[in-house]
């Protein structure tokens, strides 16, 4: 899917595709690397501010995670697209990790990776279907309660 279809497609379920997240320390937003592309971790930034902080559940209920992992994602798309060619797009999603800061004792992490998973598959169909990684962390950067990779294949 090209940059147009893939807003097409999210503006069908009422999204829009976000600028991409300036990096918060010394990285890129993504790199390319022949028909794959890697994201770097992508917070749940939307308009410039994180969604939420803490932990899940505690601070953040896991639905609020779920909603989360959906807008890291998202952001993902957009960092892709960054260093996609203008002719070209993204072919499908070949994994995803999901990071969840996590409360002592809390193991529905793969519940929260799911709001990234869904979404994905929402934008792309059966290319969205992806190898997946679900893990539990104290603390992540910004006090965020969840971070997501992507590793995309391109062309």
């Amino acid at each position: 899917m090209n940059r147009s279809d893939i807003e097409q497609k999210l503006a069908e379920i009422g999204l829009k595709l976000p600028a991409v997240a300036a990096p918060v320390a010394s990285y890129v937003p993504a790199r390319r690397t022949g028909t794959l592309v890697h994201t770097s971790g992508q917070l749940p930034i939307r308009d410039g501010s994180l969604m939420a902080k803490g932990v899940i559940p505690g601070d953040v209920t896991e639905a609020d995670g779920q909603a989360c992992a959906a807008q890291a994602s998202l952001n993902a798309v957009a960092a892709c697209l960054s260093v996609v060619g203008e002719h070209e797009g993204i072919l499908g999603v070949v994994r995803v990790g999901v990071w969840v800061a996590s409360a002592p004792g809390f193991a529905g992490q793969p519940g929260v990776a799911n709001g990234a998973s869904e979404l994905l598959v929402s934008i792309f169909g059966e290319a969205g279907k992806h190898a997946r990684a679900a893990v539990g962390s104290v603390a992540l950067p910004l006090k965020t309660p969840v971070e997501v990779e992507v590793l995309f294949e391109v062309g």
